[in-house]
């Protein structure tokens, strides 16, 4: 159920005309919006079926033919979701990336189209494909900050949002499961990637102009989908990073199989004689509450398939899909992830353990009293948000731009009151903040002209860069010269402005020797 703050967040209204398409599994009726100053009606095709209703931990099939028009008119639940207790971290987490919380359903993948009422132009309109966020744990396609009406209106594209599994309805890593056939929650991007390119000509989309995009664990679903395709099997043409990449992975690797064993037992499937099988039969609020209170993990594998093991090195040799990029970060991306944290020596010793030379090093990168540093907290979020985004974000965007990849970059920097939480204020400009001004769906109540005027500016380059790739979004391209990463936004103001990246990424040289450790132990440990 949507609450007040999203329903002000768009203002539309709804239209009786009911636009239709017909897909190649059958006819559907959607509905038709308006926003305030465009003369663009937008179509709106809700709950679209990309797949048939998925059996748990197996990769999901085209959906069946229906032929009777198919209501197309509402969202539909998002999967399953995994919130994290204790209860501080879950109402952290809930307020600030799954509110409202959404119905959920393991019949959940659905997609929706947002898509310009007028007739399309000859060789039909760009394509730009959205990959939530939510750290391969929860996410929902029909969360209002994702609706892409805006950028139907406004930029004249076509938007496409979709859910797939995540936690372990998406990575179930039972040993009963062949490794290739575990990343089900990726399988369902590429399945709903593939809806696009049947049937976006239905929409008045061209398939071959497609841009994928997406934040956070988006971002590195996006990563994964270029670093794993190469050119000639890659459906998109173009792609966009939100504080989020897979070239550097900087978080030791977690032990799934332990996970799946403490699963196995608190659903009561320790002495089945397939584990595998009783799960699969097991009530889905047990599965979750064992998920949630014993903050298990399932993250995709490196099965050689949708994630590939070395994408650095694929991207360096350009073994991947060449296709230009649109990639940045949030100026505090780390906060979230710094949030009840105070000790700066013990944030060190669990990331870089044992390795004392090395955390006395980087703890001089960020002393007291330097840089707005006032607090443990603030040395904290700081350090996360250069080591865990800022410089792994340079470091795949300079490997791109050095093998002639075209590469732009762009770093957010304004935080606005209304988007603002009362208990967190603290955050600044936090992780996944950005999205409400690519989307143009901040607020409208409380909003500034600046707000305004920062979403028209951001809405419009990543347009820009998904209509013409190759022209990118609007300023110079990485390497073109020395000012090429633009700052979008001062605190609440709109300002933009092109600066040399050596301005926020002094200290980023000490964490490029880590990552190299980190890819070096890696190849080492290569069966």
């Amino acid at each position: 159920m949507y609450t007040l703050f999203s329903l002000l967040a768009i203002a539309y209204t709804v239209s009786s005309t009911c636009p239709s398409a017909t897909l190649d599994s059958g006819p559907i009726v959607g509905t038709t919006t308006s926003l305030p100053e465009s003369p663009i009606t937008v179509n709106q095709f809700l709950g679209v079926p990309f797949a048939q209703p998925p059996q748990r931990f197996e990769r999901a099939k085209k959906p069946a033919t229906w032929y009777s028009p198919l209501n197309a008119t509402v969202r539909k639940p998002s999967c399953i979701q995994q919130i994290n207790y204790p209860e501080a971290l879950y109402e952290f987490t809930k307020t600030l990336f799954n509110n409202p919380p959404p119905p959920e359903n393991e019949d959940c993948l659905y997609l929706n189209v947002f898509a310009p009422a007028s007739p399309a132009p000859p060789g039909g309109r760009a394509v730009m494909f959205w990959i939530y966020g939510g750290n391969f744990m929860f996410g929902n396609a029909g969360q209002y900050y994702y609706d892409g009406s805006p950028f139907a209106a406004y930029e004249d594209v076509i938007v496409i949002t979709h859910n797939y599994r995540t936690n372990v309805f998406g990575f179930p890593s039972s040993p009963e499961i062949p490794l290739e056939h575990r990343n089900v929650g990726l399988y369902d991007q590429r399945l709903a990637l593939d809806w696009v390119q049947r049937n976006i000509h239905a929409f008045g989309g061209d398939p071959k102009k497609v841009t994928i995009f997406g934040e956070s664990a988006g971002g590195i679903s996006v990563d994964m989908l270029v670093t794993s395709l190469t050119d000639g099997a890659a459906p998109f043409r173009a792609a966009i990073f939100q504080s989020g990449q897979a070239s550097y992975q900087l978080r030791p690797p977690t032990n799934a199989i332990t996970s799946w064993d403490t699963l196995v037992k608190n659903v009561s499937c320790t002495d089945a004689l397939s584990q595998l099988e009783c799960v699969r039969r097991a009530p889905v609020d047990k599965i979750r509450d064992a998920e949630q209170y014993n903050l298990l993990e399932f993250m995709p594998y490196v099965d050689g398939e949708t994630q590939i093991r070395f994408p650095a090195a694929a991207r360096k040799a350009r073994k991947i899909a060449n296709v230009p990029i649109l990639a940045g970060s949030n100026a505090n991306d780390g906060s979230t992830f710094a949030h009840g944290l105070s000790n700066l020596t013990a944030v060190l010793e669990g990331y870089f353990p044992g390795n004392a030379t090395l955390q006395k090093e980087i703890a001089a990168l960020y002393p007291l009293g330097s840089n707005g540093l006032t607090s443990g907290r603030d040395q904290i979020n700081q350090l996360l948000t250069d080591y865990g985004f800022q410089c792994p974000t340079r470091r795949f965007i300079d490997d791109s731009a050095a093998v002639g990849i075209p590469a732009w970059r762009f770093y957010y920097n304004a935080s606005f009151p209304n988007l603002g939480h009362t208990q967190y204020e603290d955050l600044g400009v936090y992780h996944s903040s950005e999205i409400f001004s690519v989307f143009s769906t901040y607020p409208k109540t409380n909003a500034t002209s600046e707000q305004e005027r920062l979403s028209n500016i951001m809405r419009s380059a990543w347009a820009r860069f998904a209509k013409d790739p190759t022209g990118g979004p609007g300023w110079s391209a990485v390497g073109s010269n020395k000012l090429d990463l633009q700052v979008l936004g001062s605190g609440h103001e709109a300002t933009v402005t092109t600066i040399d990246s050596g301005e926020v990424d002094n200290r980023c040289g000490t964490f490029y020797a880590v990552y190299d450790a980190i890819i070096a132990a890696s190849e080492s440990s290569q069966p």
